[in-house]
């Protein structure tokens, strides 16, 4: 497993090669792919509910220490705090066990209309860019959101965009990555994902593979339109072809990453029926497996 300082001179290389916009994918740093396991907090969401929590994500970086993990996936809806002190304990936390912090993903809401809220949604992403980049994450995962009720596309492209474009320049600032997830709503095709990130001209963009989100008719095809573009990936055990649910093909989903010469960290992210506790070190294995 990477030592947190390890971690951070790779993700350094990655933040320092051209990620190249227009029609061309991402320049990756080096030609054979590297691909690091993660375990995402949200594979616990029930546990880690700040209403009724029942673990910590001090508690999440100890369980995870004890699985053949690279790193851990702090989402931001788990944090009791957000102080800086609070950020501090938990890098603290993961460097001693041995884990670096892979990303921290974000919930928020590009396509608003309203030009408060809009900005409001702008500063909360910046806030959280801050808190990743001091805690030593190095992605900061980001949603572009769903088209409001009587507008068009394109007015909602443009916002997105310009929202993006604006918190990539902090970014690069920063020294973290944005990764702009296919998360439905107006990225719910691999094109509507690569129209808002093609258009921003910025090394801190990249995208993250959600290898469960695609409701199309063929999710495999669609993943690997997007995976020349990724920066960080989470990993469902469930794939949605046409709408309708099967277990994923890991095996598919790792080589078409590898073919796209990935370069970072791939994150369980845990959704289905079976208890966490239970499910997740077995695909944890197997996932190791399949990466080496």
């Amino acid at each position: 497993m990477l030592s947190r300082r390890q971690f951070l001179a790779s993700a350094a290389a990655l933040a320092a090669a051209p990620l190249a916009r227009g029609i061309d994918p991402i320049k990756r740093p080096a030609a054979k792919p590297d691909l690091k396991l993660a375990l995402a907090a949200y594979s616990f969401r029930q546990a880690l509910d700040l209403k009724k929590p029942t673990m910590t994500l001090f508690d999440f970086i100890d369980y995870a220490a004890d699985l053949p993990l690279d790193g851990v996936e702090l989402t931001s809806y788990y944090w009791a705090e957000t102080t800086d002190a609070y950020g501090d304990k938990l890098a603290a936390r993961a460097e001693k066990k041995n884990l670096a912090i892979s990303g921290v993903p974000v919930g928020n809401n590009f396509c608003v209309k309203d030009d408060t809220a809009y900005k409001a949604e702008i500063q909360k992403v910046k806030d959280w860019m801050r808190r990743a980049s001091k805690c030593g994450a190095k992605t900061v995962r980001i949603f572009a959101g769903n088209l409001p009720k009587g507008d068009t596309l394109a007015d909602a492209q443009k916002r997105v965009t310009d929202a993006i474009s604006e918190c990539c320049e902090l970014a690069e600032k920063l020294g973290v990555l944005l990764a702009l997830e296919n998360h439905g709503g107006i990225t719910d095709t691999p094109e509507h994902l690569l129209e808002l990130v093609k258009p921003v001209k910025s090394k801190a963009l990249g995208v993250n593979i959600d290898t469960g989100n695609f409701r199309t008719a063929d999710p495999y095809a669609d993943i690997a339109k997007i995976a020349p573009y990724g920066v960080v990936s989470q990993v469902k055990t469930e794939v949605y072809p046409g709408g309708k649910v099967e277990e994923a093909d890991l095996a598919r989903v790792v080589k078409i990453l590898k073919d796209a010469n990935f370069h970072g960290f791939v994150a369980l992210e845990y959704e289905a029926k079976e208890d966490a506790k239970v499910a997740v070190p077995k695909y944890v294995k197997e996932l190791r497996k399949l990466i080496g």
